[in-house]
């Protein structure tokens, strides 16, 4: 079955760790007492970057800067969806000058960037399936930021509720397999969200693929779906096995040490969609 399926090329933003660190604590992973390796986190982040591009993906870097330890996690600055930029406006005080310098490379690289006035985390709980907007609330981005994105990009966006405070943003609880208007379908994993939510799910998705608590913990919902091949956490392996039953294509990428974190391969991936 695996091939039926098609990947699309795509064009990601990344931002190297060179400054990263866990230097305060704002979701249940992070304890500033953990040291992080950042020569082991250089080393897992290159070879995310080697895998997308191995894969046939554009790699775009915007420059790090010292004192913002997690501007790593690059898919918290924006949602891109048809060239359109809705930036990020972020719950923590001490993550949002990020904004500014993801807000800067996007202008020069001649995009329009939209400052959102409530809090919004980007790609942390905004998801694009390729048909609408799949929403995150409940710890960072706000209901009314649903709202302005909806006025934003004029297409349907729908709050799902996150309930439990290991998945603080949708990107840890759910993933996209493909966008594509044939195929949509997502991963999720049921219980990190309230009971209405979850219904709203399983009416958009009937046909979903099902993640456990244990495969959501392993950062396995934290992954990037081209179509065809899946980047996803080495020890997400009952969920690899089952993505490959479905005929996708599971490229175990290692990024633990950015668990230490809360964060993973999509974290640290922002989607370009021109």
């Amino acid at each position: 079955m695996s091939d039926s399926r098609v990947p699309r090329r795509r064009r990601f933003l990344v931002c190297e760790p060179r400054h990263f660190a866990v230097q305060y604590a704002i979701n249940p992973w992070m304890h500033p007492d953990v040291r992080v390796d950042v020569d082991l986190a250089r080393e897992q982040w290159q070879k995310l970057i080697a895998a997308y591009r191995a894969h046939g993906h554009t790699v775009d870097r915007v420059e790090p800067v010292a004192g913002l330890p997690d501007m790593v996690f690059a898919a918290n600055s924006a949602l891109v969806v048809g060239g359109r930029v809705f930036g990020s406006l972020f719950h923590a005080p001490e993550r949002r000058p990020e904004s500014v310098h993801y807000e800067s490379w996007f202008k020069t690289a001649g995009y329009d960037v939209h400052r959102p006035e409530s809090v919004c985390e980007g790609e942390g709980d905004l998801v694009w399936t390729g048909r609408y907007v799949l929403a995150g609330t409940g710890f960072r981005t706000t209901r009314e930021a649903h709202r302005e994105a909806q006025e934003f990009f004029g297409h349907p966006v729908i709050s799902l509720t996150l309930v439990d405070p290991y998945f603080y943003h949708l990107d840890t609880a759910l993933f996209v397999l493909d966008d594509s208007a044939g195929g949509n379908n997502i991963v999720y994993y049921p219980e990190a969200f309230s009971p209405g939510s979850r219904e709203v799910l399983k009416r958009l998705y009937p046909d979903a693929v099902l993640a456990t608590r244990d495969d959501a913990m392993a950062f396995g919902l934290n992954s990037v779906s081209d179509g065809r091949h899946v980047f996803i956490a080495p020890r997400a392996e009952a969920l690899a096995a089952r993505l490959d039953d479905h005929g996708y294509v599971p490229v175990p990428v290692d990024l633990s040490e950015f668990h230490k974190a809360g964060g993973g391969i999509k974290c640290c991936t922002q989607e370009i969609r021109s």
